[in-house]
């Protein structure tokens, strides 16, 4: 069992989306102001597509035509386009799996290939499925959003494509063996689907199932069990949610001899209920706290609590891993062990079964080390031992590749400075061997990778992390670029950039990030430090780092830039119209911007838990402080700021962006602005619109806080 994937505004975990909202022409940004820009929100009229492209021509200009630019975008994306890359895999089945783009095939390969051909240097691949020959025959512009495959004989699977990188997914039945879509199979026009196998024959769907039959959000809110040749307007209705949950979805867990179905209701990003399934289609509740994360393996439920737990005599800390045997506390039993417990500052990042171990990875002021639990038989001990800890300030991540065979597993470790190591292992084997190993995109021999602590406006410890020139001079005048996300549990860790080494270390610039109150670096109490009427902890938090970088004399408000996506475009908005005076520049992307009217925009609802409900006007009082898009007002010292987004981007959506930079334009601002037509919420179909994005933005930033900067 899988607890329900949502997804935040930057897309950590996958999710599908119905077409567009187009928002009602009725409301203002206050009670007695009107919104000039809200004719922006038609997102696909012809006046207002006609608009975007006037501004993109007026940003390309300005900052995309120079032999500087191109060579920039061109290095991009070599690093994107390397056959030299890492081809991350999943095994499916008795082989390995891998989605592939490059220079060839922009729109990319499903492939696949034996282990031991993996092991090779350039091993031989078999491809499954070619999605330019795809879009070149279905004349669609699709972009692959994944597999889900028929365990356990992993013959067929469900093939989710997107019209221009859109949520929004086409789901079709494939066939393994003979590599093509099934005649006849079963298919779901494009929408905001949940969709799991049962069985062969049976499908879970929740998906548009006509007027009425979606949430608030915009996702489905009921879930029905589809039978193979039949209509799915006859699909039997397994449960249905109201029309202000988040959403629903049903699963069955096809583990052989551990057969299990689970329906969910998600009624926000953070509180759901979780019913076991029986074969006559009774639900029986999971009793957990709403807050908690749950899930099921073989004998196992383990339990993450967001929330305090109190439970059999025993109160269990927000942040803890918790194990009970599955059968036995749906029986009733409540006894619980505790496989991690966080302190102030270790934090569960991430855990993973093999076949009888589970691997923990745990994070240490956002430093990874490893841990392999073993449950003993007839104990409620667990062995544990080390798998090793990451290289200093790095990343290193352990994954098992087939829970259900063995107690393989991948590991990777990364770092700033430091290319992907790819290593293959089993526990209790000894140590793993080296697999593959990323290119080295640039010289990393002149940098070096530091941590600092800034402490923010309440005297929390905040900490970050510095790239920067071995030879660097502390004289204020180091153009550098600050990143920070500080929403939805998300951490930022050491890792690999090709990109941004290119594009902006060897360029003579500083890079950091911000471990910023929001994120999950320290756990949910820092995610919950954040939330709604405390959001503006983000800002400050930000902006002490912003002042201790200043204060160290690395670099100067004038060659200080600021760049954030999704919740951290939001982020940047809130750092232009709150914190102007620190910045030379700053780039959002993706971003939310207009709090106001966010929940009457694409899947805006969706995100109550995480910032207020605007239309609750004792909520709107503390929303309002961090709605950068009401906040703007003439005659402040804003810097330089550029918005970037996407049409097909139905989570966030480009109207945000359109009606920032519309109502800073009109204030006499210096506010740029480009929206790619195509790419959903990362903003590009493939490789080269990625480049260009990404070029974009650094060279924004380049013109306006480099050393020659005026």
């Amino acid at each position: 069992m899988n607890s329900i994937a949502l997804a935040d505004p930057a897309g950590r975990m996958p999710f599908f989306t119905p077409a567009s909202y187009t928002a009602p022409m009725t409301s203002t940004t206050s009670s007695t102001q009107p919104d000039e820009h809200l004719w922006l929100e038609d997102i696909d009229g012809a006046e207002q597509l006609a608009w975007a492209r006037e501004h993109n021509a007026k940003t390309v200009q300005r900052y995309a035509q120079s032999p500087a630019f191109e060579r920039m975008e061109q290095g991009i994306l070599e690093v994107l386009d390397s056959e030299a890359r890492i081809p991350m895999v999943r095994k499916i089945g008795p082989l390995f799996y891998n989605f592939w783009r490059d220079k060839k095939n922009p729109k990319g390969l499903w492939r696949r290939t034996t282990l031991a051909e993996y092991r090779k240097p350039r091993p031989d691949w078999e491809t499954v499925l070619d999605l330019d020959a795809l879009a070149e025959a279905d004349k669609e512009n699709w972009v692959w959003h994944g597999a889900d495959c028929l365990q356990p004989g992993y013959k067929r699977c469900l093939i989710s494509l997107s019209r221009g990188g859109a949520d929004a997914n086409v789901v079709r039945e494939f066939d393994l063996e003979l590599k093509q879509f099934v005649a006849s199979g079963f298919t779901l026009p494009e929408a905001k689907s949940n969709v799991a196998w049962k069985d062969i024959d049976h499908l879970y769907v929740a998906t548009d199932f006509g007027p009425g039959s979606m949430t608030s959000s915009s996702y489905p809110r009921i879930v029905k069990e589809w039978k193979r040749g039949t209509p799915l307007a006859s699909a039997a209705t397994v449960y249905e949610g109201g029309e202000d949950d988040m959403t629903v979805s049903a699963w069955r867990d096809n583990t052989p001899g551990f057969e299990r179905d689970f329906v969910s209701r998600q009624m926000d990003f953070y509180d759901s209920e979780t019913w076991l399934r029986t074969s006559d289609g009774r639900l029986v509740k999971i009793d957990v706290p709403d807050d908690a994360s749950a899930e099921v393996t073989r004998d196992w439920m383990l339990v993450e609590p967001r929330s305090p737990w109190t439970v059999g005599g025993a109160t269990y800390k927000p942040g803890s891993l918790l194990a009970a045997r599955f059968d036995d506390y749906m029986a009733g039993q409540r006894e619980i062990t505790v496989l991690f417990e966080p302190d102030d500052t270790t934090a569960l990042d991430d855990y993973s079964w093999t076949r009888h171990h589970l691997i923990l990875n745990v994070m240490h002021d956002v430093v990874n080390r490893l841990e392999v639990l073993t449950p003993q038989a007839g104990a409620k001990e667990w062995k544990r031992e080390s798998l090793g800890g990451a290289p200093e300030l790095s990343t290193i991540e352990a994954g098992g590749i087939d829970e259900d065979e063995n107690d393989d597993y991948f590991l990777t470790v990364s770092g700033f400075l430091q290319p992907t190591t790819l290593y293959i292992g089993t526990i209790g084997q000894g140590e793993p061997e080296p697999l593959k190993d990323s290119p080295a995109f640039f010289d990393a021999s002149g940098y070096r990778v530091s941590q600092h602590f800034a402490t923010s406006k309440d005297g929390t410890r905040v900490p970050y992390f510095e790239i920067a020139p071995k030879s660097l001079q502390a004289d204020g005048r180091n153009p550098t670029l600050q990143y920070a996300y500080g929403g939805f549990e998300i951490s930022l860790q050491p890792s690999y950039s090709g990109t941004i080494g290119r594009a902006w270390l060897e360029q003579g610039g500083v890079y950091v990030v911000a471990n910023i109150r929001g994120g999950g670096e320290y756990g949910p109490r820092w995610h919950q430090a954040a939330l709604q009427r405390n959001r503006l902890r983000t800002c400050e938090d930000f902006a002490a780092v912003s002042e201790h970088l200043i204060a160290r004399n690395i670099t100067s408000p004038r060659h200080l830039g600021a760049m954030g996506g999704s919740n951290g475009g939001l982020l940047m908005g809130n750092m232009l119209t709150l914190h102007p005076k620190l910045y030379g520049a700053v780039v959002s992307e993706v971003a939310l911007l207009d709090m106001k009217r966010y929940t009457h925009l694409s899947a805006g609802a969706s995100w109550i838990a995480e910032y207020g409900d605007p239309d609750d006007p004792e909520e709107w009082a503390w929303i309002q402080a961090f709605s950068p898009y009401e906040n703007a007002k003439p005659g402040q010292p804003y810097p330089p700021a550029l918005f970037t987004t996407s049409t097909r981007d139905d989570r966030v959506g480009p109207v945000h962006a359109r009606k920032m930079h519309a109502k800073l334009a009109a204030m006499g601002y210096d506010s740029s602005f480009y929206e790619n037509i195509e790419g959903g919420h990362s903003a590009a179909t493939d490789n080269k619109e990625a480049a260009f994005m990404d070029a974009l933005g650094y060279a924004y930033l380049w013109k306006h806080i480099g050393r020659t900067s005026t």
